[in-house]
C-alpha cells in the first residue's frame, strides 16, 4: 500500500473513503468540522442523535454526504477523551484499517491523527495511524490467492497534512515494510519456509538495499567452528541448517554495531521429545524471532539509518529421526561450554547460544536476541507483552521505552543469580532446561551464560509474535520495538 500526504481542503479530496475519528467528550477535529459544515450539519446531528458511535474501535460508513468529492466517510470511535492514550489510539486505528480492508475500496484519505491527546505530537500520531492502517491492510495471499469477489486490500492511503509531516510518514513506511516482511515469513508454511528459503530471502534483501552484505554459513562451516549445539538440533532434519548473517553499514567504519540474533526454527516438532498433535501445527511460527529481526533489518535499510547493524539468523528444523539428538546427550557449544540435553523441545536456546558466541566477532555495542522461546512466557504475559531479560539496565530501559513509544510493548523480567542454580547439572556445565518453575526466566539465564561479556538483552516473543489458537497469523512483532530502538540510536 502506498502512503502519501494530501493537504487540500477535505471536501475536495477525491477518494473512495474519508476517515475521521471521534471521542466521547472531545471536540470535533478540523476535518470533521469541515465535513460537518459542507454537509449542512450532518455530522453534528448524527452525533447528537448518537447514530455515530464513539466507543473505542467502533466503525461505520456514511454514504452520500452532500458537499464531498469522496464517495463515503468512515467514522471511527476512540472512546472517552480523558482516557485516550497511544495504545487506545493504536487499537482504534487498527479497527479502522480492518474495516477499510474488508470493504471494496481502492483508496482512502485518513484524518485520524488530528485527534489530540496527552503530550503526543502530530507527527507521532500520524506515524502511529499510518502504521496501524498499513498493518491492518495485510492479507496473506502466497498460498491462498484472493477470490474474484473478495475485497482487495487498499492500494493507497493518503493522510491529511503537509511537508512538515513527511519525515513521520517516511518512518511509517519503513516500519510498515519491516512488519510486512516479518508477517509474510511467519505465515508461510514450513514446507516452503525452511532454512534454505530464509537464506534466499536474505539474499533478496541484500540485493534490494544499498550498503548491505550477506554471508551464509553451511553446516560444514558451522562444524568447523564447533557449533555442535546448533547442529545437534538440526541433525534429525532432511533440511540442512544455515547461519545467515546480514550486515548493514550505515554508520562510520569504526562504530560498533548493534547485533540482532533471531531464532529461526522453521518447524519445531519437539524432536524426540515430541510435541502433542494439538500444538504442533502452530510450530511453523517458531521462526518468528528470525522473522522479527529480518523485518527490523529491512526497516533499518529502507530508512537508511545512520548506524551499523548485523542480523544473525540461526535457521534449522527440529525433527525426529534415527540421527536426532536425544534426551541425555551432552553437547559442546561453540563457546566450549557443555550442555546436558534433558528435553529436545528446548531447542531454541541451543541454536541461539552458538549464534550468540558467533556474534562476538563483530565486537557489538549491544546484542539482542529474539525468540519464540518458551510457552512459560505466554502463561506469564499473555499475548500483549514480549518478555524482556537483560544484563544491562540502560539497554533494558532503552528497549522498554522504544516499545512503549510505538505500542509494541515489553515487560522486564528478573535475571537473578538464584535462578541460575536451576540449570546445574552433574554431567555438564549446564542443562538445557531448569524445570517447570520460572521457565521463562531459566531460559533467559541459559542464554545469559553465552553473553557474559556483552551488553545483552533477550526478547521472548512466544506470546506476541502470534496468538496461539487463532486464525490471525503472525503479528510481525517485535519489529516495531526493535526498529524504534534503532531509530533512537541513529538519532
Amino acid at each position: 500500500m502506498k502512503l502519501a500526504l494530501e493537504d487540500r481542503a477535505i471536501h475536495a479530496i477525491q477518494s473512495d473513503c474519508l476517515v475521521i475519528g471521534f471521542t466521547e467528550g472531545g471536540a470535533m477535529t478540523p476535518s470533521a468540522r469541515h465535513i460537518d459544515a459542507v454537509s449542512g450539519g450532518t455530522i453534528g446531528r448524527l452525533l447528537e442523535s448518537r447514530d455515530i458511535q464513539t466507543a473505542i474501535g467502533k466503525t461505520q460508513f456514511l454514504h452520500g454526504l452532500p458537499g464531498l468529492a469522496a464517495s463515503r466517510v468512515l467514522v471511527v470511535g476512540f472512546g472517552k477523551q480523558d482516557k485516550l492514550d497511544l495504545p487506545r489510539f493504536d487499537r482504534a486505528c487498527l479497527a479502522a484499517g480492518r474495516a477499510l480492508r474488508d470493504h471494496p475500496l481502492g483508496s482512502c484519505h485518513v484524518c485520524l491523527h488530528e485527534l489530540e491527546f496527552g503530550a503526543t505530537e502530530p507527527g507521532q500520531r500520524l506515524r502511529q495511524a499510518a502504521l496501524a492502517i498499513h498493518r491492518a491492510n495485510y492479507l496473506y495471499t502466497v498460498t491462498k490467492p484472493l477470490k474474484e469477489d473478495s475485497p482487495v486490500p487498499l492500494a493507497a492511503a493518503t493522510f491529511q497534512g503537509g511537508a512538515s509531516l513527511q519525515s513521520a510518514l517516511d518512518q511509517a513506511a519503513g516500519f510498515a515494510l519491516g512488519y510486512e516482511k516479518a508477517r509474510m515469513l511467519g505465515d508461510l508454511p514450513p514446507n516452503i519456509c525452511n532454512p534454505a528459503y530464509l537464506a534466499q530471502e536474505a539474499a533478496a534483501i541484500a540485493g534490494q538495499f544499498a550498503r548491505v552484505e550477506l554471508e551464509v554459513l553451511e553446516e560444514e562451516a558451522m562444524a568447523g567452528l564447533g557449533m555442535d549445539a546448533l547442529l545437534g538440533v538440526s541433525r534429525g532434519s532432511a533440511n540442512r541448517a544455515r547461519l545467515i548473517v546480514l550486515t548493514y553499514s550505515g554508520g562510520p567504519p569504526d562504530q560498533r554495531p548493534v547485533v540482532l540474533v533471531g531464532k529461526g526454527i522453521t518447524f519445531d516438532s519437539g524432536g524426540l521429545s515430541l510435541k502433542s498433535g494439538e500444538n504442533m501445527m502452530q510450530m511453523k511460527y517458531d521462526m518468528c524471532g528470525a522473522a522479527g529481526v529480518l523485518g527490523a533489518f529491512v526497516a533499518c535499510a529502507r530508512m537508511q539509518l545512520a548506524l551499523n547493524l548485523v542480523c544473525v539468523v540461526a535457521a534449522a528444523e527440529n525433527m525426529p529421526d534415527g540421527d536426532a539428538y536425544r534426551p541425555g546427550d551432552v553437547i559442546t557449544s561453540m563457546s566450549g561450554k557443555t550442555i546436558e540435553v534433558l528435553n529436545t523441545d528446548a531447542e531454541g536456546r541451543l541454536v541461539l547460544c552458538d549464534a550468540l558466541t558467533y556474534s562476538e566477532r563483530f565486537r557489538p555495542d549491544v546484542i539482542i536476541d529474539v525468540a519464540t522461546l518458551t510457552g512459560a512466557c505466554v502463561i506469564a504475559l499473555g499475548h500483549h507483552a514480549s518478555g524482556l531479560i537483560s544484563n544491562d539496565d540502560r539497554l533494558a530501559a532503552e528497549l522498554l521505552a522504544a516499545g512503549d513509544s510505538v505500542v509494541d510493548r515489553a515487560w522486564r523480567l528478573p535475571l537473578w543469580e538464584e535462578y541460575q542454580t536451576q540449570l546445574d547439572s552433574p554431567f555438564a556445565d549446564m542443562k538445557n532446561v531448569g524445570g517447570m518453575p520460572a521457565g521463562v526466566l531459566t531460559a533467559g539465564c541459559f542464554l545469559s551464560r553465552f553473553a557474559e561479556e556483552q551488553r545483552w538483552a533477550h526478547l521472548d516473543v512466544a506470546g506476541s509474535a502470534w496468538k496461539w489458537g487463532s486464525d490471525e497469523g503472525a503479528t510481525g512483532r517485535p519489529v516495531g520495538l526493535l526498529t524504534q530502538f534503532l531509530v533512537n540510536r541513529a538519532g
